[in-house]
């Protein structure tokens, strides 16, 4: 055995399953899991050696992830055949490499922070693509939105799309949500950040009245204070309605019961969302920016601007059309949430693992 590969996935990122970079770790380590990679050694980067290790025992090896790591000076010293940054911000970095995969899921910090090249955000990207041995994309738009911005290196590229986070499907017959789902209810879910662009479906709201919008995340930050004041200033307090952070069990709720899933946001690397919310057969309305038609594809409705107007015409035109071919609709979106699964995800990392260290 001694001739096994070693390569250290850096996952510290994996105990914040809010997010969308943990779902990630984690999701891409369990499709992993349920692989056979004999001739490799994988070590994963985590905070929690022992919650990892109870879910997955020795299928891989562990490293004790601490924040003094991402010091220069305390840098990784072991040496590894490949290590893989799956995400481009991370400031865990190997002291030395032979082999270096660089996973990019977006690269917005250009468009949110600066453009400027010489940026310091911008600036450690750079030291990590032109490390790079090998580069997986987690869509085609963040693949473009890379080589918009930045001199990509001469090195092999792939585009490996996320899978369906809902494997499982949970018995929500016991939810007791802490809002009011008495009247039909649209449901979006995601971080409170700005491109999000939850503002755009409040301000539809203002347009509808049979129906209810009830909208999970993290609403503790300066964006979630602006979507607050937005509802209050509009009068809109009885119709929308923040859940804040939701479990598994709660999410599922709310997309199993919701009479669609709004997606507004202007800039995503994939957006895992709206996949969940196709897999229960639910119509999902998107913005037609960036990676989401990749995601929703033909099954989905999109909004080409966000005048309140046009996108309530949008809605309920979407919704028309469902309701009068339900059962078409319902298999065309489920089918569509089927052909992202993190099984075969994680099975094409393998593959890019093998072909770089051949």
């Amino acid at each position: 055995m001694s001739n096994q590969k070693s390569v250290f996935l850096e996952t510290h990122n994996i105990n914040n399953r809010a997010g969308g970079l943990g779902t990630f770790n984690y999701e891409l380590i369990k499709g992993l899991s349920e692989l056979n990679f004999e001739d490799m050694k994988l070590t994963l980067n985590t905070g929690d050696v022992k919650l990892l290790k109870s879910e997955f025992g020795k299928k891989f090896d562990y490293n004790q992830y601490t924040s003094l790591s991402r010091l220069e000076i305390f840098r990784i010293r072991k040496k590894y055949d490949l290590w893989h940054s799956v995400n481009q911000n991370t400031k865990v970095e190997p002291f030395n490499c032979k082999k270096y995969l660089l996973t990019i899921h977006d690269v917005n910090f250009t468009e949110e922070v600066s453009e400027d090249i010489n940026h310091k955000r911008n600036k450690l990207f750079l030291k990590k693509l032109n490390k790079a041995t090998a580069i997986t994309y987690i869509s085609e738009f963040s693949k473009k939105q890379t080589h918009k911005y930045f001199t990509v290196p001469d090195v092999p590229e792939y585009v490996i799309y996320n899978g369906n986070p809902i494997t499982t499907l949970l018995d929500t017959s016991f939810y007791v949500p802490n809002v009011p789902v008495d009247k039909p209810f649209f449901y979006t879910i995601g971080d409170f950040i700005e491109r999000k662009n939850y503002g755009s479906i409040i301000n539809m709201m203002k347009l509808i009245k049979d129906y209810n919008l009830i909208i999970s995340g993290n609403n503790a930050k300066e964006y979630g204070e602006e979507i607050k004041k937005l509802i209050d200033e509009n009068g809109l307090g009885n119709q929308i309605f923040l859940t804040g952070k939701v479990t598994d069990e709660g999410k599922q709720f709310f997309m199993k019961n919701c009479t669609a899933f709004l997606f507004p946001s202007i800039r995503e690397g994939f957006g895992l969302p709206p996949i969940e919310a196709m897999s229960f057969g639910k119509p999902v309305f998107l913005s037609d920016k960036t990676s989401l038609p990749e995601v929703g594809g033909t099954a989905a409705n999109y909004w080409t601007n966000f005048d309140p107007e046009y996108m309530k015409i949008v809605l309920f035109e979407g919704l028309n059309h469902y309701e009068n071919n339900k059962p078409e609709c319902e298999i065309l979106l489920k089918e569509r949430a089927s052909n992202f699964d993190w099984k075969v995800a994680a099975a094409e990392y393998l593959k890019v693992y093998n072909n770089i260290l051949l």
